[in-house]
């Protein structure tokens, strides 16, 4: 016969409870903490004089650079979940440096909402030998991250990271970090200057061992709007990750960008390096595409502008918009550290009816590539009030090898030249190549026409569009003079056969 001691017993009762909480937490938040929790948090905070959050470091901590806050790293055995049999493992960011704005985080059991303590123990800090934790008690968490399996059964791998305002991060199989999301943006590219709202508290679901889901809440808030967000994550092949928010704005906002992305463009094959690199593009996207309502598919190819600018595209309940990296040949790039090849694209589809609006393109000139410098959104045609809420759902898919791509043809490279053939002159030819099923097959006696058009800056010279045998798509081809060299030439092309358009719209700007 055994002696149970009362620690014994005390250690069966916590194991029996955390059994019950495995099983049960995922039917059981739902019940006592959700959405509308957030929600009036949000509504009540939007009613509040805006505080603008504590951020009051250690010093140690704050004068800490970029490379020395890398150093400081979650230790992974100590991950949320950790030996528990879960789908899903959570580790956290430190703050310091840039990171200075602590975040709250807390669990949704079935026994509550229970936050979690920061503990330097978590945490290895590398080479930072002038630090001591012992003297961070209670400096908060700079995001978090959570950890699946996608790759594989035996490991499992980071998918997403919540960090830095309102930006998080998805990865699906055999993917690598590029682009990013935001929760809002608001007054993106205006003379007025950008105001970045901040996730400042957290609720993480706690799963069952069956979810193929986590589900995460965010408190999001700022000097003009506060925003309640319920962000389901569900991992694979393209890691999807399905959003619902409500915004609150506390005064009238002209510029609110929905579903905003954010992404990096340097150079590329339409925009070739201005300095000596062995790399032959630098991006982690290399174009917008845009489904509209009127079921017309735009891609528009990204580049590096000398002044900022900004385009749109105007629609009434877009059908999906995304930052897209379609070139996928590591010849392309020849980066064995950045792999911009295997960077996911991130294609939002919206749910339910936007109304009529725009999706902007911001695009900022960077002399690097450690900026990022390309922003999309979306922009209703309604300004945000304050005791408006606006209520918004739409998912992203964080793609590689499943791409949302058009039914009938796209384009897959965009090259710019000079256009002389015997004799230098100011001419300008463009290489457009078309792949997709609309293509494939035709003869090479096919009657396929390019409808081309050209902004009144552009004087069009000549032009064709023939089959390109390597790739068994059609290759459009036209040369034009740019009349004014300080005003930028707008372009749209598409390919038909028999009155009928054959492939999605090309749409560049050749800017000054």
């Amino acid at each position: 016969m055994s002696l149970r001691t009362p620690a014994a017993v005390g250690r069966l009762l916590n194991y029996a409870l955390a059994c019950l909480l495995a099983l049960s937490a995922s039917s059981a938040f739902a019940a006592g903490f959700g959405f509308e929790d957030v929600a009036k948090r949000a509504k009540d905070l939007s009613a509040q004089p805006y505080q603008k959050p504590d951020n009051a470091l250690p010093r140690e901590l704050a004068d800490l650079g970029y490379d020395q806050v890398r150093d400081i790293r979650f230790k992974p055995e100590k991950a949320l979940w950790r030996n528990r049999k879960l789908p899903f493992e959570v580790q956290f960011f430190h703050p310091g440096g840039r990171y200075t704005v602590p975040v709250k985080i807390s669990l949704v059991t079935a026994s509550g909402v229970q936050p979690v303590a920061f503990n330097p123990a978590d945490f290895d800090y590398g080479n930072n030998k002038q630090l001591d934790p012992t003297k961070f008690k209670d400096v908060g968490f700079a995001g978090f991250r959570v950890h699946a399996n996608v790759n594989g059964p035996g490991y499992k791998d980071e998918v997403i990271a919540f960090k830095d305002a309102s930006y998080f991060r998805g990865l699906g199989k055999d993917q690598r970090y590029g682009e990013s999301a935001r929760g809002l943006a608001v007054d993106t590219a205006q003379l007025s200057g950008e105001e970045f709202p901040y996730f400042t508290e957290f609720w993480l679901a706690w799963p069952s061992a069956k979810d193929d889901h986590l589900v995460i809440y965010a408190l999001l808030d700022s000097r003009r709007v506060t925003g309640a967000y319920r962000f389901e994550l569900k991992p694979g092949t393209s890691t999807l990750v399905n959003v619902d928010a409500r915004i609150f704005p506390r005064e009238k906002i002209d510029k609110i960008g929905l579903a905003p992305l954010t992404s990096m463009f340097y150079f590329g094959e339409n925009q070739r390096s201005q300095v000596e690199d062995y790399r032959p593009e630098v991006h982690d996207s290399d174009g917008l595409q845009v489904h509209t309502g009127s079921d017309e598919w735009i891609w528009r190819p990204l580049s590096n502008p000398r002044r900022l600018l900004v385009t749109s595209f105007s629609t009434t309940n877009p059908k999906g918009f995304g930052l897209m990296q379609r070139d996928r040949d590591f010849a392309s790039y020849q980066d064995l550290e950045a792999r911009y090849d295997i960077r996911p694209s991130a294609w939002v589809t919206p749910k339910g009816d936007w109304g009529a609006g725009r999706v902007e393109l911001v695009q900022i000139p960077s002399p690097d590539e450690t900026n990022d410098n390309i922003v999309a959104y979306w922009v209703s045609d309604k300004p945000a009030e304050p005791g408006k809420p606006l209520d918004v759902a739409y998912s992203i898919a964080w793609q590689k090898e499943e791409p949302t791509l058009p039914p009938t043809s796209y384009v897959t490279q965009s090259r710019r030249g000079h256009g002389w053939i015997k004799e230098q002159d100011n001419t300008i030819q463009m290489m457009v190549d078309f792949v997709g099923p609309a293509l494939k097959g035709l003869s090479k006696d096919a009657k396929v026409f390019p409808g081309l058009w050209l902004s009144d800056n552009g004087e069009l010279l000549e032009r064709q569009v023939f089959p390109n045998e390597v790739t068994g798509g059609w290759r459009l081809s036209f040369r034009f003079r740019r009349l004014d060299a300080e005003k930028p030439v707008e372009m749209r092309a598409f390919l038909r056969q028999d009155q009928q358009a054959i492939s999605e719209t090309w749409s560049y700007i050749l800017p000054p």
